[in-house]
């Protein structure tokens, strides 16, 4: 296992040079385009993150919670688990606390637990993701972008408290 790193750095040097391609001076141009890269979508995912943060900080996210929940109950997720499904799609850290919380409170081997981690697992930070990708493609109309990944994520967090039951 401790070999896989420096057996990947000679395949591709070996390559490189069968190829006749200038390794080091293509990593150099890559961690330019990276940087220039980085400087591009900065301000997004600033953005992003601040509004993530208000979100959690001025209490919407419970608020959201709590009118969300009958709808989760009925869809099969425990009312425990709202706050999760709710903050999951916003932020990947923040989702990874409650469900730190989640395995402190319930305990790792609760079905509550296994369907939290299913869910963090099997789901992704849809805005952040949406800002990245959207942001250095230029797309300026979404359409159903995020509309559909929401719908996706939340699909996947009913899927994943019902396959809970069985396990």
């Amino acid at each position: 296992m401790k070999y896989i790193l420096p057996v990947f750095v000679i395949v591709v040097l070996i390559a490189g040079f069968v190829k006749k391609v200038g390794v080091y001076d293509s990593f150099v141009e890559g961690s330019r385009q990276s940087v220039k890269l980085l400087l591009e979508i900065f301000p997004f995912i600033c953005a992003v993150l601040i509004a993530v943060e208000l979100f959690s900080l001025s209490g919407l996210n419970a608020y959201f919670s709590r009118f969300l929940a009958p709808l989760f109950n009925l869809l099969g997720i425990p009312t425990e688990l709202c706050e999760l499904v709710v903050i999951r799609p916003l932020s990947g850290n923040g989702s990874i606390a409650i469900l730190e919380n989640i395995y402190k409170t319930y305990g790792a081997d609760s079905y509550i637990a296994r369907c939290g981690s299913v869910i963090v697992g099997a789901s992704e930070t849809v805005f952040y993701i949406a800002t990245v990708y959207f942001s250095t493609t230029k797309v300026k109309k979404l359409r159903y972008a995020i509309p559909v990944s929401l719908f996706s994520c939340y699909l996947g967090a009913v899927v994943a408290c019902l396959l809970c039951r069985f396990i």
